[in-house]
């Protein structure tokens, strides 16, 4: 592993109910969001969300893609950086598949980035979040644990 990737990924459990609301409000269609936060030692501590507008391109497809609007994503960077945060990664839905990263999601991330998805739970239960680490383009996403805290 990389001394940059993080071993887990902090949030208080009100936080990931908001991102779960948010993504699942664009359904059918990928919902999207920023992550919001710091670094603190090993961990990827989230602070905040920023949601954000799927602007892929063709709308027909906006059920399988996503595209976060540039200037969303300059905003976002402006209020973090007066709130002593950062941008971490981005979060966003799979409505039709599970929560793992896309070949597409892959290539098209910015790497080293923080990427949760929301998507299907395997047996068709509730959709649920999982956390990766995009290293590099080409190097296999790491998956990241979640620790929860009131």
């Amino acid at each position: 592993m990389h001394p940059q990737t993080p071993a887990l990924v902090m949030a208080d459990l009100r936080l990931v109910g908001v991102l779960e609301r948010i993504l699942a409000a664009a359904n059918p269609q990928e919902g999207c969001a920023l992550l919001l936060g710091q670094r603190q030692g090993d961990a990827l501590v989230l602070r905040s969300i920023w949601p954000c507008c799927n602007r892929w391109p063709e709308a027909a497809e906006r059920g399988s893609r996503f595209a976060v609007d540039p200037r969303e994503q300059l905003l976002a960077q402006k209020w973090a950086r007066l709130h002593k945060q950062a941008v971490l990664g981005f979060a966003h839905s799979h409505p039709q598949a599970g929560p793992d990263p896309s070949a597409t999601d892959l290539e098209l991330a910015v790497a080293p980035v923080l990427m949760v998805i929301q998507g299907l739970a395997a047996g068709g239960g509730p959709p649920v979040l999982r956390c990766w680490w995009i290293e590099d383009n080409g190097v296999q996403p790491q998956p990241l644990p979640w620790r929860m805290g009131s």
